[in-house]
């Protein structure tokens, strides 16, 4: 009986990680990677199921606002940070007396970001708490697969063609570690810019040898002369290189506005349709 107790008593108790997670990773940028590092061209809008909102927002965005110096160090958030180049930390810390796992913590080179990402079962905090770049995180074993929660996440982008995100933006990740190679997706809900969950996956691979360049000095500099606190931007039906990427890839603009259809196969008799009525009106 004595045994039959202690073996209720463990299965009763929190789930224990699966594998390990520790190491530092580096990305691997084979997918997407015109996006991802240099940021190709303007115009991308492929891929986001964003709203009419966003459409307006990206309308009127001028990507050298990143030049105002307000902007020049401001970091990506949590959902967009790990498209772009990246290297990451990941460390355990466990509880000194059980030695359970009581959180993750990751440092993130890319803007010298810190998330923790906790174990231990607490709540995340009401909703007028403070947002963060990195948000609030918990986590939990299912299987293999490490399954995270992230709240309170300031705004930002998703993608650096201007297509925003809300201070309202939560993020569910998933990390599938095979070997030396860790696989993450992420599905973010945006209940103000997008109209379903916008799902992206990329893969790191674990740096044997480590890496010592970890820190990113930025400072601020006047790039581009402007008058004092102009923000650069468009008005509406004036933005001139909305197109550009519809244009260099010959794709119809409605195409690569249309939001979340247009991530579906059934879209692509649309597609051509498009395509043709192009061709005709040539």
């Amino acid at each position: 009986m004595r045994a039959l107790g202690l073996l209720l008593l463990v299965a009763a108790g929190p789930a224990a990680a699966q594998l390990s997670l520790s190491g530092e990773w580096a990305g691997r940028y084979h997918e997407d990677f015109g996006d991802r590092v240099p940021g190709d061209v303007q115009g991308d809008f492929t891929g986001v199921p964003f709203n009419d909102a966003a459409r307006r927002y990206a309308e009127a965005f001028d990507v050298t606002r990143v030049a105002v110096l307000e902007h020049q160090c401001q970091p990506y958030n949590a959902p967009h940070i790990y498209r772009g180049p990246l290297q990451f930390r990941i460390w355990e810390e466990k509880d000194p007396a059980s030695q359970e796992i009581i959180a993750y913590r990751k440092y993130l080179g890319t803007y010298q970001q810190w998330r923790t990402i906790w174990m231990d079962g607490r709540e995340h905090p009401p909703e007028h708490a403070p947002h963060t770049f990195m948000g609030f995180s918990t986590g939990e074993w299912h299987g293999d697969i490490l399954t995270v929660t992230t709240t309170h996440i300031k705004k930002e982008f998703y993608r650096r063609s201007g297509l925003p995100s809300s201070d309202r933006t939560t993020m569910v990740e998933h990390y599938i570690r095979h070997g030396n190679l860790l696989s993450h997706v992420i599905i973010v809900t945006d209940p103000d810019y997008l109209t379903e969950p916008y799902i992206t996956s990329q893969e790191f691979v674990l740096m044997e040898r480590g890496n010592q360049n970890w820190l990113y000095n930025c400072e601020y500099a006047m790039e581009v002369p402007k008058p004092k606190n102009e923000v650069p931007h468009y008005l509406p039906g004036e933005n001139p290189f909305i197109r550009d990427f519809a244009d260099k890839f010959g794709l119809p603009f409605d195409a690569v506005w249309a939001g979340a259809e247009a991530t579906y196969p059934e879209y692509m008799p649309t597609v051509e349709a498009l395509i043709n009525g192009q061709a005709g009106d040539d």
